[in-house]
C-alpha cells in the first residue's frame, strides 16, 4: 500500500462553533489547537475513529457539499440534532429513507433511523463522483481494501488501511466538481515523499512549507487531500 487513511478535515467560518457541534454529535472531546482551529478527538473507549480537524478559512461555503458523513441515529428522529443546531434540509420520503440535514456551517450530512443490529454514530464517508468505480478502485490501490458495487452505480471501499468507519462510498452524480471541497481527508505516506502517489495519478497542488509541513494533492476527480511523511522513529 502507498498510503494509509489518517483523518478527516472540515473547513469552517467558525471552527469553534462547528467543532463544538460535531463534538457533541459524535460524543467526542473538543480540543482548542490554539491557532484558531479545533480538533475533535474520539473517546478511546467508545470509538476507533481518528480525530476530525476543523479549520478556519476566510472563504464562505459555496456550491453543493460533495463530501459528507452519514450517521445512524440513536433516537427515532433527529430532534436532538436540530436542538443542537442542525438544520433540516429534507425529510424521508418515497425516494429516501433518511433525513438530510445541514450543520452550522451549511455542510449537508445524512441521518439514518436506528437499527437494533447497528451502533449509532458515523458509519460511512460519502464522496460525489463522476465515475464511482474508477474512484473507489483508485483509492483502493493506494490504501488497500476491497471495492463493492451496486446496480445503481455506487461503489464502496471496505477495509481501507486506517479508515475508521464501515464504508467509504463513492456516489454517482451528474454534476462535476466546481469549487474546493469543504471537507477533505488526510493520508499518511508509506514513503518519505508522494512520488508513488503522483505516479499512480494524483496531482501535486502544493509542496510543504514552513507552516504547512505536508503535501496537498488531488485525486483523479480533483478532490483535494493532504499527505504526511512518515513520522520519525526513535
Amino acid at each position: 500500500m502507498i498510503a494509509r487513511f489518517k483523518d478527516l478535515c472540515m473547513d469552517a467560518a467558525d471552527a469553534h462553533q462547528l467543532g463544538a457541534f460535531w463534538a457533541g454529535l459524535l460524543d467526542g472531546k473538543l480540543v482548542d489547537t490554539g491557532d484558531g482551529d479545533t480538533r475533535i478527538d474520539p473517546r478511546a473507549a467508545r470509538s476507533k475513529a481518528e480525530s476530525i480537524w476543523v479549520n478556519t478559512v476566510p472563504e464562505p461555503r459555496t456550491g453543493k457539499t460533495r463530501v459528507h458523513l452519514d450517521l445512524r441515529l440513536a433516537d427515532p428522529d433527529p430532534a436532538a440534532l436540530l436542538a443542537a443546531g442542525a438544520r433540516l434540509v429534507r425529510e424521508p420520503d418515497a425516494e429516501i429513507s433518511w433525513w438530510v440535514l445541514a450543520d452550522p456551517d451549511g455542510n449537508h450530512f445524512c441521518a439514518f433511523p436506528p437499527r437494533e443490529d447497528k451502533q449509532p454514530g458515523v458509519f460511512e464517508l460519502v464522496v460525489d463522483s463522476a465515475d464511482p468505480v474508477a474512484q473507489a478502485t483508485w483509492w483502493a490501490g493506494l490504501v488497500g481494501g476491497r471495492v463493492e458495487t451496486t446496480e445503481e452505480g455506487t461503489a464502496s471501499l471496505i477495509g481501507a488501511d486506517g479508515f475508521p468507519w464501515d464504508y467509504w462510498v463513492f456516489d454517482p452524480v451528474p454534476e462535476r466538481r466546481q469549487v474546493k471541497n469543504r471537507v477533505h481527508w488526510d493520508v499518511d505516506l508509506a514513503d518519505p515523499d508522494p512520488t508513488a502517489l503522483i505516479a499512480a495519478g494524483a496531482t501535486l497542488l502544493r509542496e510543504p512549507g514552513e507552516q504547512t509541513p505536508w503535501w496537498v494533492l488531488a485525486d483523479p476527480e480533483g478532490n483535494e487531500f493532504c499527505a504526511f511523511a512518515p513520522r520519525p522513529t526513535s
